[in-house]
């Protein structure tokens, strides 16, 4: 309960902060505690660890839950991770479901974090299971059906939207497998004509191969394309949800 009120508490002093135009730089520690600054650095130490600056402290990354500064907002992923490496995912989308990619580093300004394609809270954005997600200030979870079917329980359309990512990514799986075996069994034809000492045999040989790997070809773009249209759907199931 106590820890409840501490969240209710530092989510109103950021939206009172927001709204009244004050700075946007803070850091919400894994204690559930908030520290405003005028500056905040996330830059390497001389051996190479991350190093949070916040004004004129050093706050060490892994207590770092969240951190706001003029380049975005920035979630701790290091609980996510089988190493427990500290890094940073920027939100992307900003909504009842918040989602977060893994953002890169540029070693040579040795200031900030370095955005090759920066889009801060886009109403449209690719999704992969790559990505991380989470509600308000709680903790990222991975993408993928069974987490977004728990959070998003209280929304029928994008239920049915997640019904159908499930769908597409089972279909195409199928086609995969069934393209891998098509390839296989070209392989196998081919090199089983090599051995046939008549030259129709050869020849037949060779056909077959040729038609298997074609047809696997066929399905493996199939695929891919129903795969596509999978991840479609779950951007649709995330745009539907925070509308």
């Amino acid at each position: 309960m106590k820890k409840l009120i501490i969240i209710a508490i530092a989510c109103y002093g950021l939206s009172a902060r927001a709204q009244s135009g004050e700075s946007k730089n803070f850091i919400y520690l894994y204690s559930d505690s908030v520290i405003h600054a005028r500056n905040i650095t996330l830059r390497p130490d001389a051996f190479g660890s991350w190093q949070l600056r916040v004004d004129s402290r050093r706050i060490p990354p892994q207590q770092v839950k969240f951190f706001s500064n003029r380049n975005g907002f920035f979630a701790n992923t290091r609980r996510l991770n089988f190493a427990g490496i500290t890094a940073f995912s920027e939100r992307v989308i900003e909504g009842r479901i918040n989602l977060y990619q893994q953002t890169s580093y540029e070693p040579g300004l040795y200031n900030d974090y370095h955005h090759p394609h920066h889009q801060h809270y886009s109403s449209r954005q690719p999704v992969d299971i790559r990505m991380y997600y989470n509600k308000g200030f709680s903790d990222l979870q991975k993408v993928n059906y069974h987490n977004l079917k728990l959070d998003m329980a209280d929304h029928p359309e994008s239920m049915d939207l997640l019904a159908g990512y499930r769908r597409s990514m089972s279909t195409g799986k199928l086609m995969y497998v069934a393209a891998g075996a098509a390839i296989a069994a070209g392989i196998v034809s081919f090199l089983v004509g090599t051995e046939k000492s008549s030259m129709a045999a050869t020849e037949r040989g060779y056909t077959a191969g040729f038609a298997l790997i074609g047809a696997g070809a066929g399905l493996a773009f199939g695929g891919y394309a129903v795969s596509a249209k999978a991840n479609r759907h779950l951007e649709d199931a995330i745009e539907a949800y925070n509308r």
